[in-house]
């Protein structure tokens, strides 16, 4: 039977993974979280795309997933090391592939401006080991007021950061935000958090810590549940079982036609 209805096929970062396994079509390396890696995703009849948001030095909201821009040639260094305009000079695709075209750094705001409404967008806010709380709210104010501080079921934020979705709600209280949770959480923690946080709208979890139970437990709260990062077979078909609401996978193309086989 077909999940059509219930789940929703995100791209993680992009499909850049699946581009670069994709040979036999002419495929190639695309960096994740580039124009080109959401361009790729959008060639598929996906549901949404997840991407990760940075702060640059002078505070302009940048996409970008790891903690170093090691990848980039700056060991130890990290997108707040950098304004806005060196990280626009800095070639954000060329790692994954020599024949990648040259893309300086994408912000939040263009990403906003080219992908919205073109399909939902899953923004998950970072938060670096040592960031201050003060940047970290700087870093929530400036995404607000990028997506606005209300948005329907095309826009919300994702995080691991449990202080920084209570503050984004404070400012932002219609904006669904929905906790990221990891292995060692348990069903008692969710059942906690739902508590202490009732504002959430939903939690994402790795696809392992998943079960019947804690989607029961989630769907009779009429909570959202995500997972990630479904790449298997076995981890897409588990997700398909367990009726979630929104899979997150570097492999979009497989799990639609999955989804909808």
């Amino acid at each position: 039977m077909s999940n059509r209805n219930t789940c929703l096929i995100f791209a993680h970062r992009g499909a850049s993974r699946e581009a670069a396994d994709d040979l036999d079509a002419g495929g190639g390396a695309i960096a994740e979280n580039t124009r080109a890696a959401f361009n790729k995703a959008l060639q598929y009849p996906i549901d949404g795309i997840e991407t990760d948001v940075q702060l640059s030095l002078d505070e302009v909201p940048v996409l970008w997933h790891d903690w170093e821009l090691d990848k980039l040639g700056h060991p130890g260094k990290c997108i707040d090391d950098f304004n806005f305009a060196q990280l626009e000079q800095m070639d954000f695709a060329g790692y994954s592939s020599p024949d990648a075209l040259p893309e300086g750094a994408l912000s939040l705001q263009e990403f906003i401006d080219s992908f919205r409404g073109r399909c939902r967008l899953d923004i998950e806010l970072k938060r670096r080991d040592g960031e201050s709380r003060q940047r970290l709210e700087t870093k929530i104010l400036k995404m607000l007021a990028i997506i606005g501080a209300s948005s329907a079921d095309d826009v919300f934020i994702s995080s691991f950061s449990l202080p920084g979705l209570i503050f984004a709600h404070q400012h932002a209280p219609d904006l669904p935000l929905y906790y990221l949770l990891s292995g060692h959480h348990t069903q008692a923690d969710v059942e906690q958090f739902m508590v202490e946080h009732g504002f959430l709208a939903g939690f994402c979890l790795p696809i392992d810590i998943h079960n019947d139970s804690i989607a029961k437990l989630l769907r009779d709260n009429g909570k959202g549940v995500g997972v990630y990062t479904c790449n298997s077979v076995e981890e897409i078909q588990k997700a398909l079982d367990l009726k979630v609401n929104i899979l997150i996978t570097d492999y979009p193309q497989l799990a639609l036609r999955m989804r909808d086989s």
